[in-house]
């Protein structure tokens, strides 16, 4: 069970520190004098250290909030200290998923962090130590007070976890060390290219997730699948069922009993005499399952290009050998009003250089016979 609300008398300081009425005032001053206050009390490896939830943070879960202070911690480490009960809400032992309220006063514990990554100078070049490789700065579509759009390469995980040390969400932390906060609005598989949302103020971030509830915001993705389609527009409406998996990596399936989805398909090229056939479709979301564009796809017989999980695997090692070697699915267009000011955006990425070219080598005479050499 979680303790009690921070009541009055913790101005001078969290439960059991033991602080003494002059200290409490000074703190209260320099919380008057310092919006930031509670910045300025740095996270110690050696000692425990007593965060104070300001505005930024309401409504995050526990997890959330460490892993944003917590920069160069192993997430599996984070949920470790808060399983164990060392960190605390209020005096009380808290799960991964309680959320925060303004006032709040979280213990963190002694913890021990890597050293931070190596990231651009402000002029644009790398500042690392010999012989470590930077990584570039994320590239960004749009971006305001409220939100970004970042173009995310296929190959590049949204958020770390098992197996991926730093994922896009922690990198763009680490290039903006000094923003209060950045959390992703949705996400996309990691070998899928695009346009994806970070939100920079909370606020931002319910109202995109209300406008994805809804069906508010209109997501277009460019993807190549093999066979001869024909039809000019063709809705698949296929409910999909999660599988779990002994390794942990995610599954999906058609199953009657399974959550409704729903994929607007277009036609924009075909390659009817290509071999084999290859059509060129936009598919729009109409709701946002896991891996929904791949497994609607797969189900009606027409897999993706580069699918490694529900694709054709003999297939993708050709076109491996023949230049392509990710899958062919590309988030290109956002369409939703600002969640904020109701403007409407219109967020486009372009195609990546690597599906550019296998559509131009499709167009090219020689290459309209035969994929399978």
């Amino acid at each position: 069970m979680r303790g009690p609300r921070a009541q009055a008398d913790w101005a001078d300081g969290p439960p059991g520190v033991g602080l003494t009425k002059a200290a409490g005032q000074g703190r209260r001053a320099m919380r008057q004098l310092t919006p930031d206050y509670k910045e300025m009390n740095e996270l110690s490896k050696d000692a425990v250290t007593w965060l104070t939830v300001g505005e930024e943070a309401v409504g995050q879960r526990v997890d959330n909030f460490l892993l944003r202070h917590l920069k160069g911690v192993p997430k599996s480490h984070v949920y470790r200290i808060v399983r164990s009960g060392e960190v605390r809400v209020n005096k009380g032992r808290v799960g991964a998923d309680t959320r925060l309220v303004i006032g709040d006063v979280v213990r963190v514990p002694p913890v021990r962090r890597a050293a931070p990554a190596a990231l651009p100078s402000s002029s644009g070049s790398a500042t690392s130590s010999p012989g470590r490789r930077t990584a570039p700065p994320l590239p960004v579509l749009f971006e305001d007070e409220h939100m970004i759009a970042v173009d995310k390469a296929s190959g590049l995980a949204v958020h770390g976890g098992s197996g991926i040390a730093q994922g896009l969400i922690e990198r763009l932390r680490a290039e903006r060390p000094d923003a209060p906060f950045l959390e992703l609005v949705h996400r996309l598989d990691r070998d899928t290219s695009g346009v994806l949302l970070v939100a920079k103020k909370r606020a931002a971030l319910v109202a995109l997730h209300r406008q994805l509830r809804e069906a508010r915001i209109d997501k277009r993705y460019l993807v190549l699948a093999r066979g001869k389609w024909r039809d000019e527009k063709r809705a698949v409406r296929l409910p999909l069922h999660k599988l779990p998996t002994v390794d942990g990596e995610r599954r999906v399936r058609v199953d009657a009993d399974g959550q409704h989805a729903s994929t607007v398909f277009r036609r924009q090229r075909t390659w009817p005499e290509h071999d084999p056939p290859l059509a060129l479709l936009e598919a729009e979301l109409e709701t946002g399952r896991t891996h929904q564009i791949r497994v609607h796809l797969a189900h009606l017989g027409f897999p993706i290009a580069g699918d490694d999980k529900y694709g054709d695997f003999a297939w993708n090692r050709v076109l491996a050998r023949s230049g392509l070697k990710r899958m062919f699915l590309h988030a290109a267009r956002l369409t939703f009003p600002h969640p904020v000011t109701g403007v409407t955006l219109h967020l486009e990425s372009p195609l990546p250089r690597d599906l550019a070219s296998y559509l131009e080598r499709l167009e090219a005479p020689d290459e309209r016979g035969d994929d399978r050499r």
